[in-house]
């Protein structure tokens, strides 16, 4: 049945913003604000948490999946998980950077509880907002537009809700800073969820069964393939935002300022970078192009590896930034695809929500080499935290944003080469 009124890609589209500005400072800020500011907890309880959230994530991807798959409203299948979602997801998240007052012993499951409550809320809503891509844009043209959009969103809420962030925190306390993020995920969220006009699924069609549909998916071998390539990207990019702030103050001894400026050296290349790889797309096929954006974006951190001056971190900074914009173009592109051929291939009955979490779970998988990072940043350099950096901070900071993603990205280089769609046509 087709959609009852047309669907705005440009609507959609901001809803990544919307997505964005919570969990962006939610990752990126988390270890920094509890481990080097506040000093409440070290690196191997950041990494204990991480871990433990981790497997939280393997169980919640999935049942929001095919809870949302199943779900039959007359408003659709995701806006309602969307629009109850966001309020639960912002007061989460302002919880976690508004710690009462706490002691050595409670301070640990206060983070933990609330990481996960942050985190488990988030998987909810980009469920939802991921499952909604390839069924309001089937055609690939109008996807490759559309996505281009959204990763221009993402890349604007990542300028406010990480680059910016420093300042922002320096002058509001991290507290209202993420009261004044929530809100306003909380609007776009909203605003977007209303907009958007899904497939009204009636009683009478099959309802997707989760254990048949997870064992459809575990036995195909595309998942596998591009659930690990995307999983070791984003263990690279959410190191890299994350150590940021440890590289600037402890590698290139400088402030708030010039992580601000770093950061937005990346995203506003980009930005920019976006409409160079989706133009690529049109013009080549998916696949060549992807592989490409991964290997530009491996490429980019080994200038990185010997930077220790301010001006020569930017123009690395710079380089990186391009790598990023090329997989942000065309990762999802790839994930909707699969999804395709999974509704051709069971005569359209609709999995996108379960496709796509468990696709999730595969990237969240970044999480446990997260916590590894962690870990390994504690013993072989002894930085536990802010109170105790260990004897050479500076090379312990340049593990976390150099060392650990630049072999991360290898390995999803190397996982791209194994993946291919048969008959693949170029975009028009």
């Amino acid at each position: 049945m087709p959609a009852k009124k047309a669907n705005s890609p440009l609507r959609y589209a901001i809803g990544m913003f919307g997505t964005s500005i919570p969990v962006n400072m939610f990752k990126t800020y988390a270890a920094i604000f509890y481990v080097d500011k506040l000093s409440l907890i070290n690196t191997m309880q950041f990494a204990q948490i991480m871990f433990i959230y981790t497997f939280l994530d393997a169980i919640d991807n999935p049942v929001y999946g095919i809870l949302s798959d199943r779900t039959r409203t007359k408003w659709g299948r995701r806006r309602p998980w969307l629009i109850i979602g966001a309020p639960l997801l912002a007061l989460s998240f302002v919880s976690f950077f508004n710690p009462p007052n706490l002691g050595p012993g409670s301070a640990f499951y206060f983070i933990l509880l609330t990481y996960m409550f942050t985190g488990t809320l988030d998987s909810l809503i980009n469920t939802n907002y991921g499952s909604l891509f390839p069924e309001l844009f089937p055609s690939e043209a109008v996807r490759a537009r559309t996505n281009a959009m959204r990763q221009a969103f993402q890349l604007v809420a990542m300028i406010i809700s990480i680059a910016l962030t420093p300042i922002v925190t320096d002058l509001l306390g991290y507290g209202l800073t993420s009261i004044v993020y929530g809100c306003l995920a909380v609007v776009v969220i909203v605003y977007m969820s209303l907009g958007c006009h899904e497939v009204v699924t009636g009683d009478s069609e099959p309802k997707p069964e989760l254990l048949p549909a997870i064992r459809d998916i575990v036995t195909n071998p595309k998942f596998w393939i591009f659930g690990f390539a995307n999983a070791f990207y984003s263990v690279a990019l959410s190191l890299v935002l994350a150590a940021v702030t440890f590289f600037v103050k402890y590698t290139l001894n400088k402030g708030s300022l010039e992580a601000t400026i770093l950061q937005a050296s990346v995203i506003l290349v980009a930005i920019g970078g976006v409409a160079i790889w989706a133009n690529l797309v049109k013009k080549r096929t998916l696949m060549p192009v992807w592989r490409i954006a991964l290997i530009v974006l491996a490429a980019s951190f080994v200038p990185l590896l010997f930077v220790n001056s301010f001006p020569l971190a930017i123009a690395g900074c710079c380089f990186l930034g391009f790598g990023v914009s090329g997989v942000l173009t065309t990762m999802d592109l790839i994930g909707a695809k699969i999804m395709d051929e999974d509704r051709i291939k069971h005569q359209g009955l609709r999995r996108e929500g379960i496709i796509n979490t468990t696709l999730g779970f595969m990237n969240r998988l970044s999480g446990l080499f997260n916590s590894l990072a962690f870990v390994l940043v504690g013993w072989l350099y002894g930085y536990k935290s802010g109170d105790e950096p260990g004897s050479n901070p500076s090379m312990a900071a340049r593990f976390l944003m150099v060392i650990f993603p630049l072999g991360a990205m290898i390995l999803s280089v190397i996982a791209s080469r194994f993946l291919d769609f048969k008959d693949e046509p170029k975009q028009k």
